[in-house]
């Protein structure tokens, strides 16, 4: 597996992005100030993270996605903790990604990679998001944030 940015030119996976986020609009507004990179195997893209600058010193992970055929392998690991090396080479101090209440899979990921919970947005995703999401039988309605010292 190659991990590389996504070239400026290639077109923008924004199915597999849209499969962490569902909000077109959001993803949108974040994509062109952000840098994205994209997981391969053979030339076939298997991953996708997104990075953006959001306070001197930190950067948030805030997209992060594998495609349904390959979860389960540790390639959203392997992303993660790709995307805090490249955070930490890039001269940032904290790194930070932020998930769903009802995102058990990902907020276990997240901790398993070092973050720690650092504070809950209350509503987050009932402000911010038209339809309602729902995960393992739980409404998505809070954002929760970690971090990490880098």
């Amino acid at each position: 597996m190659e991990i590389r940015m996504l070239n400026k030119d290639e077109e923008l996976p924004m199915a597999l992005l849209l499969q962490a986020d569902p909000s077109r609009k959001l993803i949108e507004e974040y994509i062109h100030r952000g840098t994205c990179f994209i997981a391969e195997v053979e030339h076939q893209l298997i991953g996708i993270c997104v990075l953006l600058p959001t306070r001197p010193e930190t950067m948030e992970l805030v997209n992060i996605a594998v495609v349904e055929d390959q979860q389960g392998k540790g390639i959203g690991k392997k992303l993660v903790l790709d995307a805090i090396k490249t955070a930490q080479n890039m001269g940032y101090k904290t790194i930070e990604v932020g998930t769903g209440n009802s995102s058990l899979g990902q907020l276990a990921l997240y901790q398993k990679c070092g973050f720690r919970i650092n504070s809950v947005d209350v509503n987050f995703f009932i402000k911010h998001y038209a339809e309602e999401i729902f995960e393992n039988g739980i409404q998505c309605r809070d954002m929760i944030r970690l971090s990490q010292d880098l």
